[in-house]
């Protein structure tokens, strides 16, 4: 019965993004979440080998290869 509840949730919460992850422009999205850290990464493309890394605001940095994005580093992630 516990599983069921937990298993709900995390679909629940997979629905609630689903639409938003299809309209990006990416073919591939890999998710990665350090927890001690509380930082989410997402790779568009792997390896990803970004050439520069741009503050966009205090907890989100772009990585970019050139004019492609192929990534972003979400800090404090539980939190937004």
């Amino acid at each position: 019965m516990e599983m069921e509840f937990v298993n709900s949730q995390v679909i629940q919460t997979c629905l609630g993004f689903s639409s938003d992850l299809a309209k990006l422009p990416a073919n591939h999205i890999w998710i990665d979440y350090d927890e001690e850290a509380d930082v989410l990464y997402l790779s568009f493309r792997k390896p990803q080998r970004a050439k520069k890394t741009v503050e966009w605001d205090a907890d989100v940095l772009i990585r970019t290869d050139g004019d492609e994005i192929v990534g972003l580093t979400i800090l404090n992630a539980s939190t937004k």
